[in-house]
């Protein structure tokens, strides 16, 4: 999934876990392993921006190809 790969290069290069992602942006990590896993392909805009956020990004790096 496009999105899971964004998460987790931008995850990467900021060495962070998908859990400190998850409690910085104060959503369920359940919600990052099924994107991860495939069970979902796109997160709530909402909790996209709280992801944005914790990863002190702009939402446009979600947008580009």
């Amino acid at each position: 999934d496009i999105m899971w790969e964004k998460i987790e290069k931008l995850l990467k290069e900021k060495t962070m876990t998908k859990n400190k992602l998850a409690t910085l942006a104060g959503i369920n990590k359940n919600s990052l392993i099924d994107l991860k896993m495939g069970r979902k392909k796109s997160l709530k805009f909402g909790d996209v921006v709280k992801i944005a956020d914790a990863l002190d990004i702009s939402l446009d790096e979600f947008r580009k190809g």
